[in-house]
Formats: C-alpha cells, structure tokens, sequence
C-alpha cells in the first residue's frame, strides 16, 4: 500500500467515525426525553459499519476503507414510570422516557474518539514520512 492510499484508508475511518460520534451526541442528548404527543418515545440510534474498497475491485491489493452503510434504531422498549401528574403521562398514569443507556452511549462514545484519534494519527505519520522522504530526496 502506498503512503498516499493510506489517507484515502484513515479518511474513510475518520469520516465514519464523525458520524458515529454525532449519533452517539443525539443519542445522549435525547436520553431523558418522553414521548411526544404520537405516543412514541426517541428511540436509540445505532450505526451500522459496511467495508469499502477503495480502487478497482477487482485489483489484487485493493485497500478497503469504512462507510457508514445504515443508522438503525433500537427496537428496545422505552423506560416506563409511573407519575400521573406529569404532563407526557398516559391514561394509566404511565410516562414513556427513551430507550438511551447514557452508560451504553458513554463507552460508544469514547470507543469512537479513540478510533477517530488513532486514524487521525495514522494521517499524521503518514505525512511525516512523506516530508521525510522529500527531505531526503533533497540531500
């Protein structure tokens, strides 16, 4: 693999990695709210992950990078809890609250900064070692 493919690689990486990072922010953002008035609660947001090769598929050596290929909700009912006197309480005195774990959200979101810091690194690297090498070519 060549030091400039490697930026198409880590850049796909960082790029999902954003978007994870945004999903788990709206995901944290949404975990204390109840149902609207359609009856349904904010429902947890998932992002699903998909290979990407990157050049010619069929080229033997082809690198594979990472896209988002969907954003899923979680099929997990919502907390429910009763408090008649609340204003988003159903006829049975019951209120609908997301179904967000802000512990499950927490770990998402430190494992997707690392991974974002760790590919932005890898540019890093990369470039200086292409400014070695010029650097050399000039001696």
């Amino acid at each position: 693999m060549s030091l400039t493919r490697i930026f198409d690689v880590a850049g796909s990486a960082v790029s999902a990695q954003s978007q994870r990072l945004n999903v788990v922010a709206s995901n944290l953002a949404n975990a204390d709210t109840v149902a609207g008035p359609d009856g349904s609660a904010y429902k947890a947001r998932q992002v699903v992950f998909q290979t990407l090769l990157m050049g010619p598929a069929a080229q033997r050596n082809a690198n594979a990078g990472v896209r988002v290929s969907t954003i899923t909700e979680s099929e997990v009912p919502g907390r429910r809890v009763h408090d008649p006197r609340h204003p988003g309480a159903a006829a049975d005195g019951y209120v609908t609250y997301s179904n967000v774990s802000p512990v499950e959200e927490m770990v998402n979101m430190i494992s997707a900064s690392r991974s974002y810091q760790n590919n932005v690194e890898v540019m890093n690297t990369a470039r200086n070692l292409l400014l070695k090498t010029l650097q050399m070519g000039q001696s």
